[in-house]
């Protein structure tokens, strides 16, 4: 073990660093320390950027580490880097969230459960590298199998695909309950429509 501090180390990497390191990348770049003094490190900073007077904070993301922006501050940021955030239309999410909750998954499903033809948008979400090739499946035909990518965690600001949640958490909220009239117990109509 180093008689360096390992904090600073830590944060100089994760600061150069475009996208999340992985602990085990950590490990290998800092062979003078073991995985607890690591992940303390790692746990130490994490605590310190956690202030309001920070404008970064230390992320567990895309299965590895990442200095963010706090979200507070996002919009300054997007001056200085004059990028446009991500936008995907609602034919985009839908054949992402299907790929997200069935992979690996294969067109002719997505295209079952979404009712449409869906190869221009998995054109699209390739192309924004939210969605990949993993391989083919052994069925006739030998079609293309699909799953997401770091890009798509990292954009969604998960660290693994089980933080996805559940698909009852994703249950729509019940109908709402018929407006009564009055006290009457009566469903409300509208009179002056005849």
């Amino acid at each position: 073990m180093s008689d360096l501090d390992i904090k600073p180390i830590l944060e100089s990497l994760l600061f150069v660093s475009e996208s999340p390191i992985k602990l085990k990348s950590l490990q290998e770049i800092l062979t003078e320390w073991e995985e607890p003094a690591i992940l303390e490190g790692l746990d130490q900073l994490r605590k310190e950027y956690e202030s309001d007077s920070r404008g970064m904070e230390l992320v567990e993301v895309a299965g590895g580490y990442q200095f963010r922006t706090k979200p507070q501050w996002a919009q300054w940021v997007h001056r200085l880097k004059k990028t446009k955030p991500v936008k995907l239309s609602q034919s985009a999410l839908e054949t992402l969230a299907i790929i997200a909750y069935q992979q690996p998954v294969i067109r002719p499903t997505i295209e079952k459960i979404r009712g449409v033809d869906s190869g221009w948008v998995i054109r699209s979400l390739l192309e924004k590298g939210l969605i990949r090739i993993m391989g083919r499946k052994d069925i006739p035909g030998r079609p293309l199998v699909y799953g997401t990518t770091q890009t798509f965690l990292e954009l969604f600001n998960l660290n693994t695909l089980s933080d996805l949640p559940t698909l009852k958490e994703l249950e729509p909220p019940p109908e709402p309950e018929t407006v009564l009239k009055e006290d009457l117990g009566e469903p409300f109509q509208d009179e002056t429509k005849d």
